[in-house]
């Protein structure tokens, strides 16, 4: 029941106690239904469409929720929750989202039987703990154990409920390629795999099967002037944000000319001006030039005369990428505090080769050989926009998969195999409590096999009778010590029955399980807090004051 503020300062409406719950379940129901289907192997894909038109074809849950204008306040924190997960791990962007309104669903249900909010969410946080431990102690396994073959398993599983499903073998192996091609070792002797410098190129035409890997980092721009050579090695790499272009005076900078012959004087000056940046830039040994910005035809002409390589328009997180990879420092500006202008050598990058080379109908500039950390390019090759536009999503979620895979080392059974574990594990540690916590407890594991319901639903299966065989594996697990080997019984969504699926190659890290649980308890218990809302209304008579 809304109750209008009667009280002459405030105007505005507040919902309290039970409508607000309700309320924002329902509203979190909602965004869950929207990503639901896309869940899994045989997830259904969403087509967006803007409101200037622009479509976007996706089952990928952070993109979906990115792309809708929630306007529920509780909802929207079901949309951060998905952009969490997808900067945390970059893969379970829709589970996440799935369990957490299922949990907000089931904290409701306890909340209407006449159970304190605060027992509920110290049951969750139990629950939660509890999940972590368990994964972390009896489920999960070390990659060792697995060989090389598990990364590239991890990549298929990541993949499986996208697009590229029907190659994920050729892609899987890519993703791996690529990320141990950008390994890395830090002064703590730490080993990082920075997925930021991997770089994806699309190129239309050919097939998905024709895209390719290649050892450098690639821009999408060709080079400023034909006259330019189309290799240069080795590469002093200058990078630059700021114009190239004949210098004209700043906004709002008037110059008074009495003598009209004075006038030529001030144009060739400021042609010189350009014309002595690009020779410090020379003389410091640079041979290849990126700007954000432009270059006009009179300072090409010099890179040209000198034999080196001038890119303009260069993207401003692939300049600092470039930067970052070949030790280069990006410069804003020659000034230095004298208030002369000079460009010092050490600002220059290095890079073995820097060659421009014709993919599909583009020139792209192919830096190689780059100082400080490996770089590699993903070009993708595919019929159209929609369609390599989703293969840069997939290939973003299986290169985040494969460096959490390789970075933590351990990897877990997929395909419902852990939530219905835990189902089963947190049913009886619910049964261990005398305190009001169980109940909270228990209906924390019935949320957690929504997952494994909603994948054989995705999937045209008998959902009821599958996760019932689930539980009863993972039950005998639990319970029979020679038994050990079922805990990574889960559901094979192809054929419609259960399998083991470490066997099978169905794999995940570990750590993106953990993160889920964590991330959608904590998003649950956030909006459970939540038993008053005020929604202020603009006063009128301000405005007509005004």
């Amino acid at each position: 029941m809304a109750i209008v503020a009667q009280t002459p300062d405030i105007l505005g409406e507040r919902q309290s106690g039970q409508d607000v719950r309700t309320q924002n379940v329902v509203a979190c129901q909602a965004v869950a239904n929207i990503v639901k289907s896309s869940l899994g192997p045989v997830g259904l894909d969403k087509m967006l469409v803007d409101d200037i038109g622009d479509v976007t074809i996706t089952n990928d849950g952070a993109t979906i929720l990115k792309m809708l204008e929630v306007e529920h306040p509780a909802a929207k924190v079901l949309v951060e929750l998905a952009e969490l997960q997808d900067r945390e791990v970059g893969d379970g962007t829709t589970s996440v989202v799935i369990l957490a309104a299922e949990l907000l669903k089931r904290a409701n249900d306890l909340v209407r039987n006449k159970i304190h909010p605060t027992s509920i969410i110290s049951g969750y946080r139990l629950a939660m703990r509890e999940a972590c431990k368990y994964v972390d102690e009896k489920l999960a396994v070390k990659v060792e154990k697995l060989g090389k073959d598990s990364l590239v398993n991890c990549a298929k599983t990541s993949m499986s409920s996208k697009l590229i499903a029907i190659d994920s073998d050729f892609f899987a192996n890519l993703v791996v390629d690529a990320v141990q091609g950008v390994k890395t070792t830090n002064a703590r002797g730490e080993v990082k795999y920075p997925i930021k410098s991997i770089n994806i190129l699309k190129a239309h035409g050919k097939s998905a099967k024709d895209s390719y890997l290649l050892n450098g980092y690639a821009l999408n721009t060709g080079r400023a002037a034909q006259g330019m050579p189309t290799k240069v090695a080795p590469a002093r790499i200058a990078c630059l944000d700021f114009n190239l272009q004949k210098t004209k005076m700043q906004m709002g900078v008037q110059v008074l000319v009495t003598d009209p012959r004075e006038l030529e004087k001030i144009r060739e000056r400021e042609a010189d001006i350009t014309k002595e940046r690009i020779q410090k830039l020379l003389k410091a040994g640079a041979n290849v030039v990126l700007t954000t910005k432009g270059i006009d035809d009179m300072s090409l002409k010099y890179f040209v005369e000198a034999g080196a390589i001038a890119v303009r328009r260069v993207r401003k997180e692939d300049l600092r990428h470039v930067a970052k990879a070949t030790g280069a420092t990006v410069v804003t500006t020659f000034a230095d505090m004298e208030g002369e202008e000079t460009f010092d050598s050490s600002f220059l990058g290095h890079a073995d080769e820097v060659i421009e080379e014709r993919i599909a109908d583009d020139d792209v500039i192919l830096i190689k050989g780059t100082k400080n950390t490996s770089a590699v390019s993903l070009i993708l090759r595919g019929a159209n926009d929609y369609m390599l536009d989703e293969m840069d999503r997939a290939l973003h979620d299986a290169l985040c998969i494969v460096k959490r895979t390789l970075e933590s080392n351990t990897v877990v059974a997929g395909g419902g195999a852990v939530e219905a574990a835990l189902s089963v594990y947190l049913e009886y540690l619910a049964t261990t409590l005398g305190s009001r916590e169980q109940l909270a407890i228990a209906e924390f594991a019935e949320s957690l096999l929504v997952i494994p319901k909603v994948l054989a639903v995705n999937a045209a299966k008998d959902a009821t009778e599958l996760v019932a065989k689930l539980r009863a594996y993972h039950h005998t697990a639990q319970t029979k010590a020679d038994k050990q080997h079922l805990s990574s019984m889960g559901l094979d969504l192809s054929k419609g029955t259960t399998r083991n699926n470490l066997e099978a190659g169905v794999i995940e890290p570990a750590m993106s399980k953990v993160k889920i649980i964590q991330f959608a308890t904590e998003a649950a218990i956030t909006i459970l807090r939540i038993d008053d809302m005020i929604r202020l209304i603009k006063d009128e008579r301000e405005n007509e004051e005004d």
